[in-house]
């Protein structure tokens, strides 16, 4: 299973897909840009598991997310 990592010497510590220089973000771009899972495996030369622990990063730290209204960042 490929796991996305973050390493400082790495894209400036930005999450990556595990022995690549391919960030989770630019996964992200290519996919709402349109780009099906087999033109991104061959765009970045990655595999199709690559794409997917992105997503799951992404929608882990989504998840993790805290939501505050307007109204509570006043008080």
């Amino acid at each position: 299973m490929t796991h996305i990592i973050l390493d400082t010497k790495i894209r400036h510590g930005k999450p990556t897909i595990e022995g690549t220089r391919i960030t989770v973000e630019e996964v992200l771009g290519a996919l709402t840009g349109g780009m099906n899972y087999e033109e991104i495996e061959q765009e970045y030369g990655i595999d199709r598991e690559g794409i997917l622990a992105a997503v799951r990063y992404a929608a882990a730290w989504i998840q993790g997310e805290e939501v505050n209204t307007l109204a509570d960042a006043r008080k």
